[in-house]
């Protein structure tokens, strides 16, 4: 199932989050209308709707979300045109004032001086409501179109801990009743997928309060798959060339003060830890212990280019408000790389990762975009004309591999440009995944050097490269994009093997030892219980094939295949069968045939 808005083909008379954003102020007058006192925050239109935050005194329940709906559809009808007015900002101040809407006068100071400061107002007489905002609007309620209130959450006022926590309405809003439809089974399939639920019911991982938050713990079931793919990951790596290097968790401040990651990334850094009377900090970043292995000893042109892979584990503070499930954590384990190498090599080096990238893109059956990220406008550091370098270096490794990149004007890292790859999941959804980051600056901060074929020192550039990102993310979206079906090659369990009767227990012993004798995960299923008790726990466990075993079966050698997801059984010799699992283990198939 794919995101409806992919494949959308209707077009209203004004663009999709144009509508969205004016339900998002219907919904608001209809929120003032019941309760009344509110204040308002933000109520912009995001990806797939809306939402609005409101301070009330008491929570919002899902029963409100109903009578909220009734009161917007009668303020649509009885009063539907949408109304714009500029306004002085001591007008505005002096209106906001009134009705007692103190963020939004903090609001309003975020307006630069000089541009225009507008009010969008609709309402029935008496009732008019008016809302700060740049807009655009849609001109009037009077037009065909279908919206539903989805959810409540609470989010802080202006996104920062430390002000007043608000509630959240989410919503959507769509030109026809289809798409609305459409949307909403999507949503569906959506929940069903969540990674928070998958993880209960196949027992794959857990978040402990005792823990902290932000902490996650594989489970057996889990901690397999993420062993399948790190399996692949060094597989993968060895052939590219990249060699393994291990680095400490902690190591002192200092370190991070050079590196400039205390100066420009301080905020997402655990507090200091001193020791033999000196700070100490947990690594945020895997590239200043990678350095120091470089700086070890002098290094010549002939062994440029270096690769050097680790899946070293992170620490970066995340406010509690954005942590979720395994997509948004504290710790966690990023597959890194950093290639030191020349300036000839770079282009040849990037194109390599951009081939790497697609191979794992590819086995887990994700299309992608790439963006080149260009320089912040605030908080980097380097010159200018080291920057188009290693901007220039990056575009030409894409044109090299045919990669077409989209720009992400300001979007680079601190230390240097990037290109980014966001992939997109079975439900069509975009998710930040790869990322290619070329620098200049940490070899001229570490002092790094290379003695070239003439003698002389000259400085490496160093490549930054992530392909899965963090395996706790990416294996968060991986159990969601295959709702938890995980392909043969890294499934927990790969085959159950389920005796009709008590007779048949022997044989079907003899089964499982040889598929385990080949480096298969089985569940034996031979304690006495009822044969088809066993197989609603297979398939309740996504277990790729159930092999079935009766009198017949065990006299020929056979066994009755039964691929998860289906009713059907198919009797082949064992050995057979043994052929194809081993072959979809080692082509790393999506399918199970």
């Amino acid at each position: 199932m794919s995101q409806p808005e992919m494949a959308q083909q209707v077009a209203g008379p004004f663009p999709l989050s144009t509508l969205r954003h004016s339900t998002a102020h219907l919904m608001a007058s209809a929120v003032q209308r019941l309760f009344p006192g509110v204040q308002f925050g933000f109520g912009p239109s995001i990806n797939h709707g809306f939402y609005y935050d409101f301070d009330l005194e008491e929570p919002l329940t899902d029963k409100d979300l109903k009578k909220i709906e009734k009161e917007m559809r009668r303020i649509a009808n009885k009063s539907p045109e949408i109304v714009c007015e500029t306004l002085t900002r001591d007008q505005a101040r002096e209106r906001l004032a009134a009705g007692g809407q103190s963020y939004k006068v903090e609001a309003l100071d975020l307006i630069p001086e000089g541009e225009a400061i507008t009010f969008y107002s609709h309402g029935p007489e008496g009732e008019t409501w008016g809302d700060l905002c740049e807009g655009p609007h849609i001109d009037s309620f009077k037009q065909d179109f279908h919206f539903k209130l989805l959810s409540i959450a609470g989010a802080y006022w202006r996104g920062d801990e430390k002000n007043p926590m608000m509630q959240r309405i989410y919503g959507t809003a769509f030109w026809t009743k289809e798409e609305l439809t459409e949307h909403l089974e999507w949503l569906e399939e959506v929940k069903k997928r969540d990674h928070r639920r998958l993880g209960a019911d196949l027992d794959l991982f857990s978040v402990h309060a005792e823990a902290g938050s932000g902490f996650v713990f594989w489970h057996p079931n889990l901690g397999t798959v993420r062993r399948c793919l790190e399996d692949m990951w060094w597989q993968e790596h060895n052939r590219g060339g990249y060699r393994p290097v291990y680095t400490p968790h902690v190591s002192r401040e200092a370190l991070f003060a050079v590196s400039g990651h205390l100066e420009n990334y301080g905020d997402m850094m655990y507090a200091p830890m001193e020791l033999d009377n000196l700070p100490y900090r947990v690594k945020p970043m895997n590239c200043p212990g990678h350095v120091l292995i470089y700086k070890n000893r002098g290094r010549s042109y002939r062994e440029l280019p270096l690769r050097w892979a680790e899946l070293g584990t992170v620490y970066r503070y995340e406010r509690s408000g954005v942590v979720h499930g395994m997509l948004r954590v504290r710790g966690f384990t990023q597959d890194d790389a950093h290639i030191f190498c020349t300036a000839d090599q770079l282009a040849d080096e990037i194109a390599g990762v951009c081939k790497l990238v697609d191979t794992f893109m590819k086995t887990f059956g994700f299309t992608y975009k790439a963006y080149l990220a260009t320089r912040p406008t605030e908080n980097s550091i380097g010159e200018d004309e080291i920057w188009d370098k290693a901007t220039v270096a990056l575009q030409q490794a894409a044109d090299k591999v045919g990669l077409e990149l989209e720009l992400d004007e300001g979007g680079g890292a601190f230390y240097g440009p990037k290109i980014d790859y966001k992939i997109q999941d079975a439900l069509g959804r975009e998710w930040q995944n790869s990322t290619i980051q070329c620098d200049f600056n940490l070899p001229e901060r570490f002092d790094l050097t290379y003695t070239a074929p003439d003698g002389s020192p000259q400085r490496p550039i160093m490549v930054h490269r992530a392909i899965l990102g963090s395996l706790e993310r990416f294996v968060g979206v991986l159990t969601e994009h295959f709702a938890g079906k995980f392909p043969y090659w890294c499934a927990p369990t790969q085959v159950a093997v389920i005796p009709i009767r008590e007779e048949q227990t022997e044989y079907c012993r003899g089964l499982a030892d040889r598929l385990l004798a080949a480096d298969m995960r089985v569940e034996a299923m031979l304690e006495p219980s009822h044969m088809n008790k066993k197989i609603k726990t297979a398939q309740k466990e996504q277990i790729p094939f159930m092999l079935i075993a009766g009198e017949r079966e065990a006299e020929d050698g056979t066994v009755a295949i039964r691929r998860r997801g289906t009713r059907e059984q198919e009797v082949v010799p064992f050995d057979d069968f043994l052929e194809m699992v081993k072959r979809l283990a080692s082509t790393r198939s999506l399918e199970l045939e």
